[in-house]
């Protein structure tokens, strides 16, 4: 039993054998086993031993953080003339809906058939928060090794929403080290510039002739030590991409992430505009993970498909307010595939 109760753990296994495992604690993915291009089987998500390690961990492997993730500045924003002021949990800043945000709340589950649906109720004013908001995650996991993730909140008042997950990625084996000879493809040409706190200028700035252009495929390595000082900041890449061709409620490509050792490949589709890549710059120190360790940094890379960080402040952001009879609606797909 933990602080939160009985955390459940649900296992949707396909036709091939490859599974997902899933957790009632911020409604998370603790692990996805797919095969190499040899047909060998493994874990390719980050993850504890203990299910009861994921409360308030600080790399939030696999959950879904909320109400709000990633940044918003100094923890305010405004709604129609009224401030709003959050829990400051980074730095000077918010991040992901504060230190009991989604992440952190064991989630009501129903699992039918090939999918399994979480729901979370936050109060109104929740960490600050206006408005009660109605929150739901659906996995499903397919024969195509596809794992789709549709998001859904509803709110009785005015609000800020912004879901993802936050699933790290490891193609060789969660326990295998580092992820800096993984390829990585962005299908953006935009980046988001920050502050040293981490937090975007309003600028959308074009990744050319930068560190930041994954247009095509890179290793991840590649550029990571450049001098330049988005990566300074970070110690690594973690920042928001800006992605092409999105329009509202249109699945898109985002990102595809290879591993030449193993040939295992993750494409990942969204409804976003964004995708906050983040390749586990401080995760020394995690719990222990699934085969006894504590990870290093850089042993996963996150990509988060989201709306863009802080845009509750950046008019010229897409927007994220919620209001009453409004249904937020987003989808990520994660698709396993392999390469020779």
């Amino acid at each position: 039993m933990s602080p939160k109760g009985d955390i459940t753990l649900y296992t949707l296994t396909n036709a091939s054998g490859a599974s997902v495992t899933l957790s009632t604690l911020g409604a998370g993915i603790v692990g996805v086993v797919v095969p190499d291009k040899d047909g060998k089987m493994e874990d390719v998500v980050l993850g504890y031993a203990d299910a009861t390690d994921y409360i308030g961990d600080g790399p939030c492997a696999g959950k879904t953080p909320g109400r709000y993730a990633n940044r918003i500045a100094k923890g305010k924003f405004s709604i129609d003339g009224k401030e709003y002021s959050l829990a400051i949990n980074n730095g000077p800043n918010a991040l992901h809906g504060g230190p009991e945000g989604f992440m952190n709340q064991n989630w009501e589950a129903e699992a039918v058939g090939s999918h399994v649906k979480f729901t979370y109720t936050a109060k109104d004013g929740e960490e600050g928060y206006p408005g009660e908001l109605k929150a739901t995650v659906v996995y499903s996991w397919n024969d195509n090794n596809e794992l789709t993730i549709d998001f859904k909140a509803e709110s009785d008042k005015k609000t800020v929403v912004n879901l993802t997950n936050h699933a790290y990625f490891n193609l060789d084996g969660e326990n295998a080290g580092s992820i800096l000879d993984h390829e990585l493809q962005l299908l953006a040409s935009r980046y988001l510039p920050t502050d040293e706190t981490q937090i975007p200028t309003g600028e959308m700035a074009p990744v050319k002739d930068t560190p930041m252009d994954f247009t095509e495929p890179k290793r991840i390595g590649q550029d990571i030590e450049a001098d330049f000082e988005a990566l300074k900041i970070g110690k690594g890449y973690d920042h928001c991409w800006v992605l092409d061709n999105w329009h509202k409620h249109t699945l898109i490509p985002a990102a595809r992430l290879k591993s030449a050792k193993t040939g295992r490949v993750v494409e990942v589709f969204t409804t976003q505009p964004g995708a906050q890549v983040y390749t586990g710059n401080w995760l020394a120190g995690s719990p222990k993970n699934k085969s006894g360790r504590s990870y290093n940094d850089y042993d996963g890379v996150a990509i988060e498909c989201q709306g863009m960080p802080d845009a509750p402040n950046h008019r010229n952001f897409p927007c994220q307010l919620l209001g009453p009879g409004e249904v937020y609606e987003q989808t990520i797909v994660y698709r396993f595939t392999t390469s020779k």
